[in-house]
């Protein structure tokens, strides 16, 4: 019975379930608060509502989280397209941005339905100027840093 009581120890040692894989955590942009919104100068936001403001942050977080998804997925399981906008990710990240999450325009024509037109780059400048968004300009692109 001794070495029966060993053998039961030593399967059950096995059996242990692995842990669970981590998941990498995505970091988004918060939403502009109504106090924040007060803050910006007239000159900013002309004509621009709080509620579109949000509605561009959401997309840009939208663009974010499915940009970085297919960056932390294995490359064996990607599909054709979804590798190759894995190598262009990976080309466009520098030393400046490594470890920050960012996109690039293309990401926000790839991921969302948003126009790159000047009130686009208005509510960009009001998110810089609310601390949501950082740019970093280099190598001819022009990279928004989430903060």
């Amino acid at each position: 019975t001794v070495k029966h009581e060993g053998q039961t120890k030593a399967v059950e040692a096995k059996c242990t379930k692995k842990p669970a894989k981590e998941k990498k955590v995505i970091k988004e942009a918060a939403l502009i608060t109504t106090e924040e919104f007060e803050s910006v100068p007239a000159y900013m936001k002309g004509r621009i509502t709080y509620d579109q403001i949000n509605a561009v942050v959401q997309q840009l977080n939208k663009a974010v989280v499915d940009k970085y998804k297919i960056l932390y997925q294995p490359l064996k399981s990607m599909s054709a397209p979804a590798r190759n906008l894995y190598h262009r990710f990976m080309e466009e990240e520098t030393k400046d941005t490594r470890g920050l999450f960012f996109i690039v325009e293309a990401d926000i024509k790839e991921f969302t339905p948003l126009k790159l037109d000047k009130r686009f780059h208005s509510i960009l400048n009001i998110l810089r100027h609310c601390q949501r968004v950082r740019e970093v300009r280099s190598s001819g692109l022009i990279r928004y840093v989430i903060c």
